[in-house]
């Protein structure tokens, strides 16, 4: 426990935790997609096939990196952020940290035409890395598809059965009571190593609204894994969540990473 608190975790170049991040997009229109990306100065190919770097620069000049302010950013050496690959009717941006994934998601939202391109999920890793740690080789071997698809369908199973029996309640106490009591059971729950988020855009929805709940959801688990790189194992997520609305209502001024 000693040793941990002494060792930092590992960053990135923009100052927040190393905490990979996949995105993944559902393509409509490949032609458009791939004019509108290369029409962006912040974006340059790369050497693989049908992918692209974005880097923080130009149209996404003016992302708020608090925590790296003290870093000399420099014309010629311009920070990539992340790694934007097409494959199989999908669009994948790849990102190292939790603070980029709530920065590009609606970046690229104002700038893709959703009947072009539109956001489907998030999938993440809830864990930080020591600086001698052994990094997973690529996201693919991250991500398996069939453990994501496991723990997110288990996770709806489970809130479908909590939803089922509030609504046979007798009583509108006793369906709180329920719910209260399926909130506080699964705050308890040790978070899995890799998850899945799924967004739901309708033309009615806010998109700003959206966007926060997905910023809410990243930054509790963040949070939780800070927290219990140093020992903290019993800090539970809900207690994540209350602090990070906290934080955004109480004074949205404040940088939260």
């Amino acid at each position: 426990m000693f040793d941990r608190l002494q060792k930092p975790f590992l960053t990135v170049e923009t100052g927040e935790a190393y905490q990979p991040v996949r995105l993944a997009y559902t393509l409509h229109d490949p032609n458009q997609f791939v004019q509108t990306l290369e029409n962006l100065k912040c974006i340059q190919r790369n050497s693989m096939p049908n992918s692209w770097n974005w880097f923080w620069q130009a149209e996404c000049n003016d992302l708020p990196f608090e925590s790296v302010s003290a870093f000399q950013r420099t014309p010629d050496r311009p920070i990539r952020l992340g790694t934007i690959t097409q494959r199989e009717g999908k669009v994948f941006l790849s990102l190292t940290s939790f603070k980029r994934a709530c920065l590009a998601v609606p970046f690229f939202h104002k700038i893709w035409d959703q009947k072009v391109v539109c956001i489907h999920q998030a999938d993440f890793v809830n864990k930080v890395f020591s600086l001698s740690e052994r990094l997973p080789h690529g996201f693919t071997e991250l991500f398996k598809e069939e453990e994501l698809d496991r723990i997110l369908h288990q996770r709806l199973e489970d809130y479908s059965k909590v939803e089922e029996q509030c609504e046979l309640a007798p009583t509108v106490e006793e369906a709180f009571g329920i719910l209260s009591d399926y909130a506080e059971a699964e705050a308890k729950k040790r978070l899995p190593y890799v998850e899945r988020y799924l967004f739901e855009i309708r033309e009615e929805d806010d998109s700003e609204v959206v966007f926060l709940s997905f910023y809410v959801y990243l930054r509790a688990r963040e949070l939780v894994a800070i927290k219990r790189w140093f020992s903290q194992v019993g800090f539970e997520a809900s207690e994540s969540t209350d602090a990070t609305l906290t934080q955004v209502f109480g004074d949205m001024g404040v940088d939260l990473f």
